[in-house]
C-alpha cells in the first residue's frame, strides 16, 4: 500500500533486528502524537502511582466533564421535539401524531446521510475546532425552530439538525479513546451515558416550569430558546478548549501530554489520531465480519429507540396530565441515572465482560415490555411502571456496545469506518422505529412492543455474544503468537521512514508499534477487549 515503504537507511535501530520482519511506514502515515514522543518522550520518566492518580483526576475534570456536558445538551436538544409535544407545538404548527413520527424519521434520515461526510471532515479538519463549530451550527438550528409555523418548516429544520448532530457521539467516543486506557473507557461508558439517560431531569423541570407561562408565545418556543442559548454558550467554550488529541490539549502541561499519550499507547497498542485516509484500512473494515456484526446489533437495539420519543404521549394515553408527564419524565430520568451508576460500578468491578453486561441490561427492558402489554388497561400504575422500566436500561447496552466497537479496532481510518457502519445501523433503525408506532394501534401499540422485545432486547444480546466468541478466538491465537515472539526477543516495534533534518536523507527509526497506526488485524500484539 502507499503507506508502506522499505528503508533506505537505518538509525536508532538495533543491528541485530531484521527490518524485513518489522512494519515500515512513512512518517505522514504515523500517529499524530509521534513528534511529541520523539522530541520529548525521553525527557520524562515513568509515572509514579501518585502522579498517575493526579493526572487521571485532571483528565476527569477537563475531558470527562466537558464530554458529559456536550452529551447532556445533545440529548436535551434531541428531546426538544418530544417535550414540545406537551408545550403546544401540535396546536401551533397543526401537525398530527403521524407527522410527529415522520419528523423523527426525517431527523434520522439526515443522521444516516451525514455519517460518511461527517467522519471524513472529522479526520481531515482540526478535531477540536470541528467539534466546536458543529455545536455552534446545531445551536443556531435549535433557535431557528422558533420560526417554524407548519409541518414543512419543521421538516427542513429536523433534517439539518439530524445531519449536524450525527457526528457528535462518535466524536466524543473517539475523545475518550484518546485520553483514557481501554479499562478506563469501559468504566466510563455508563458514566458518559448518564447524561443521555438523565437528560429528562433538566429538560423535564424546564418544561414543567414553562407550562405555567401564559402569553401570546407558546411555551415550546421558549423551550427552544433556552436550550439553544445554552448550546450556543457551550459552542464558544468548545471552540477554544475542546482537545484535538493529548499532544494538543491546551489544559495539559508538556509532561502531562507525554504521560497521557504513553498511557493510552501502552494500554491500547494502537494509534490515537491520524489525519490521512487509508484505503487499505477502509477495505479491511468492510471485509471484517466483526464490523458488520457491530453494525447489525446497532440496528437491532435502536429499533426500540423511538420509545423515548413516545413516552410522553404514552403517559398522556394512560391518563397522566401534561404537568404530570413532565414530572414522570424527571422520575424516569432519575431511575435511568441510578442504573447507569450501578452499571459503571459493575463494569469496574468485573471488567472485560462487555457482551455479558450489555446482555444483562436488556433484561429489565424485556420485563418492562411484557408488563406494558400484559397488564389490563385499567392498571395504569402498573403500565406506567412497565413503560419506565422498558425505557430505562437498554441504552446502557447500546453505549457499552458503542464503546466496544471503537476499542476493539485499531488504525484510525478503520475506527472511523467502523463508527460509520455502526451509526448507519443506528440511523436506519431510527428511520424505521417511529413507523412501528402507528396511530391506529393506539393506545396499547401491541405490535410495537413485540418488535422491541424480540428484535431489540432479545436479538441484540445474541449478536453481542457471537462477537465475543469471535474476538476470544482471535485473542487465544494472538497470545500464543506473542509468546513465541517474546521468546525470540521481538517486543513489538516497527519503523518510521522520515527525512533527517541534519543530513537531508531519508532514514528509518525504530518506534513502538502503537505509533504506526496499524489496524487490529495488522498488529497482532493488539489484544481485543471482551
Amino acid at each position: 500500500m502507499a503507506e508502506e515503504k522499505r528503508p533506505v537507511a537505518q538509525t536508532d535501530a538495533d543491528p541485530e533486528s531484521s527490518a524485513e520482519s518489522l512494519p515500515i511506514i512513512e512518517e505522514k502515515y504515523a500517529d499524530e502524537t509521534l513528534k511529541l514522543i520523539q522530541e520529548h518522550g525521553d525527557s520524562f520518566g515513568p509515572l509514579t502511582p501518585e502522579a498517575e492518580k493526579k493526572l487521571k483526576r485532571k483528565l476527569y475534570r477537563w475531558v470527562v466533564l466537558l464530554v458529559l456536558i456536550v452529551n447532556l445538551m445533545l440529548f436535551v436538544d434531541k428531546a426538544t421535539l418530544s417535550y414540545s409535544s406537551l408545550l403546544g407545538i401540535f396546536e401551533e404548527t397543526g401537525i398530527d401524531n403521524d407527522q410527529y413520527n415522520n419528523l423523527n424519521t426525517i431527523f434520522y434520515t439526515a443522521y444516516l446521510v451525514a455519517q460518511w461526510p461527517g467522519h471524513y471532515l472529522m479526520q481531515r479538519l482540526p478535531f477540536g475546532k470541528f467539534v466546536g463549530g458543529t455545536i455552534f451550527v446545531w445551536s443556531v438550528l435549535i433557535f431557528l425552530h422558533c420560526t417554524a409555523s407548519n409541518y414543512g418548516g419543521l421538516i427542513a429544520l429536523r433534517f439539518f439538525l439530524g445531519a449536524t448532530e450525527s457526528i457528535l457521539v462518535p466524536a466524543m467516543e473517539i475523545t475518550l479513546g484518546m485520553f483514557f486506557t481501554r479499562e478506563e473507557q469501559s468504566t466510563l461508558q455508563p458514566i458518559f451515558w448518564i447524561t443521555c439517560m438523565g437528560c429528562g431531569i433538566p429538560a423535564g423541570f424546564i418544561a414543567y416550569g414553562l407550562l405555567f407561562t401564559h402569553g401570546s408565545i407558546l411555551p415550546w418556543k421558549f423551550f427552544m430558546i433556552i436550550t439553544g442559548g445554552l448550546t450556543f454558550l457551550l459552542s464558544i467554550y468548545c471552540w477554544f478548549l475542546y482537545p484535538s488529541n493529548p499532544a494538543q490539549a491546551p489544559f495539559l502541561t508538556l509532561e502531562e501530554k507525554v504521560q497521557t499519550t504513553r498511557r493510552v499507547h501502552e494500554s491500547n497498542r494502537g494509534s490515537i489520531e491520524q489525519k490521512q485516509f487509508k484505503k487499505s484500512q477502509f477495505l479491511e473494515t468492510i471485509r471484517d465480519p466483526v464490523s458488520w456484526l457491530f453494525a447489525l446489533q446497532s440496528f437491532t437495539i435502536m429499533i426500540s429507540n423511538n420509545l423515548a420519543y413516545q413516552q410522553n404521549l404514552l403517559y398522556l394515553g394512560i391518563g397522566v396530565s401534561n404537568l404530570g408527564s413532565t414530572l414522570v419524565g424527571v422520575a424516569s430520568g432519575g431511575f435511568s441515572v441510578a442504573m447507569c451508576i450501578v452499571a459503571a460500578i459493575l463494569l469496574h468491578r468485573f471488567p472485560n465482560k462487555n457482551a455479558y453486561w450489555a446482555s444483562w441490561w436488556c433484561i429489565p427492558s424485556v420485563v418492562g415490555g411484557i408488563v406494558s402489554i400484559a397488564l389490563p388497561w385499567s392498571n395504569s400504575i402498573g403500565i406506567l411502571a412497565g413503560i419506565i422500566l422498558a425505557g430505562a436500561t437498554f441504552g446502557i447496552s447500546y453505549i457499552i456496545a458503542l464503546g466496544w466497537t471503537t476499542s476493539s479496532a485499531t488504525g484510525y481510518t478503520k475506527k472511523l469506518t467502523r463508527n460509520v457502519m455502526f451509526m448507519v445501523g443506528y440511523g436506519i433503525a431510527n428511520i424505521i422505529s417511529p413507523q412501528i408506532w402507528r396511530e391506529r394501534d393506539a393506545p396499547r401499540y401491541y405490535s410495537a412492543w413485540i418488535v422491541q422485545i424480540v428484535i431489540s432486547w432479545i436479538g441484540t444480546p445474541v449478536i453481542l455474544l457471537v462477537i465475543r466468541f469471535i474476538l476470544a478466538k482471535r485473542n487465544a491465537e494472538r497470545r500464543k503468537w506473542i509468546a513465541e515472539q517474546e521468546a525470540l526477543g521481538h517486543p513489538g516495534e516497527g519503523y518510521i521512514e522520515e527525512l533527517d533534518g541534519n543530513s537531508g536523507e531519508m532514514v528509518v527509526r525504530k518506534v513502538d508499534i502503537a505509533l504506526l497506526d496499524l489496524t487490529d488485524l495488522q498488529n497482532k500484539y493488539f489484544i481485543y477487549p471482551l
